[in-house]
């Protein structure tokens, strides 16, 4: 009897001595990100599309296009690499060379995304929104003088436009 007390004071304990660690994030749990998206404002059009997670990686791409003169002025290549050492992702701003963020936060549809080695941005951040939408932060540090920048994308209508 004293055994099976004991047994039952320790099962109630156990909850107090804290969770154990959670399990290394995958690519899949980023799969909030798959999907295109848009977002219209101040006479730019900033698409945003990432395909699908794969086994390792999740690929994406970005482009913003000038209303007024009907042209590319910015794009940009994205991926997310799961590697030995985490996930990581892997901005190439014009095609040019990559710049890699290690995910340091990934709970409930928030993946946040860090390289204070780096100028602007250090931190990437996207989380999904209760109304569908994606919202993606980037941001420095308080010795950064670029503002943060946050855009706040809408599911894309599907086909192109």
């Amino acid at each position: 009897m004293k055994l099976c007390r004991a047994a039952a004071l320790l099962l109630l304990a156990l909850p107090a001595l804290g969770a154990p660690p959670a399990a290394s994030p995958k690519i899949a749990d980023l799969a909030f990100l798959a999907g295109s998206w848009v977002v219209e404002s101040g006479g730019a059009r900033v698409e945003e599309q990432w395909l699908c997670p794969g086994p390792d990686t999740m690929v994406g791409m970005g482009r913003t296009t000038s209303v007024a003169k009907g042209k590319t002025v910015f794009f940009e290549y994205l991926r997310i690499e799961a590697r030995a050492d985490g996930l990581f992702y892997v901005a190439q701003p014009r095609g040019g060379p990559a710049t890699e963020f290690r995910l340091v936060r990934l709970e409930a549809g928030t993946a946040v995304f860090e390289n204070l080695a780096h100028d602007f941005p250090k931190r990437v951040v996207y989380s999904k929104r209760p109304d569908g939408g994606l919202t993606a932060r980037v941001e420095g540090d308080a010795s950064a003088p670029e503002q943060a920048e946050e855009l706040r994308y809408r599911p894309a209508a599907a086909g192109c436009r």
